[in-house]
């Protein structure tokens, strides 16, 4: 029993440790000050749904899938937003309701761009109706990020699962993977 709880314990730090790389790539000032992601709480919670969703989308591949570590990289992110709304002052009665909210909106945003990867224009606008909300992207940002995307995912595809599982990872900066 002791081995179940040192492999969980493993897993749940290697989930965090990605998570915590998934978010400083998502606060790369390239995204916000040249491609002009909002720089906004939902701004900041869009690019980090971009960044986890790549991370798992690398984790849940047919060939190297670890769900379970993907698994651990999502509850990281839910209970870092948990512990963020707490901070923010969002009384304990509605952190359950806005935490469901995000969960909700981050499944929203995989589904759309698991549907659109295959077409580069498709994932470009799956991607500005969820970072910009609505507004219109500046022009050929949504474009410049869906390639950014697809450059993440095609180095996070060479790095090796178990780094990965070790809770190593290593994003690219935005501003290289855009050219």
């Amino acid at each position: 029993m002791a081995g179940f709880f040192s492999r969980s314990g493993k897993r749940e730090r290697a989930g965090f440790e990605l998570y915590g790389s998934a978010v400083a790539a998502a606060r790369d000032s390239y995204l916000y000050l040249t491609l002009g992601v909002p720089d906004t709480l939902d701004g900041r919670f869009d690019a980090i749904c971009l960044h986890v969703y790549l991370l798992i989308r690398r984790l849940t591949q047919d060939g190297t899938a670890d769900a379970a570590t993907a698994q651990a990289v999502f509850d990281a992110m839910f209970l870092d937003m948990d512990i963020n709304l707490r901070e923010m002052g969002v009384g304990d009665m509605s952190v359950g309701k806005r935490n469901r909210k995000m969960w909700e909106a981050f499944h929203g945003r995989s589904a759309a761009y698991a549907a659109a990867w295959e077409d580069d224009q498709a994932l470009a606008e799956a991607i500005g109706r969820n970072i910009w909300r609505g507004a219109t992207p500046p022009e050929g940002a949504a474009l410049t990020l869906a390639r950014i995307a697809k450059t993440l995912a095609a180095d996070l595809n060479s790095q090796d699962i178990a780094s990965l599982q070790a809770g190593r990872v290593t994003f690219l900066p935005a501003e290289k993977a855009a050219q």
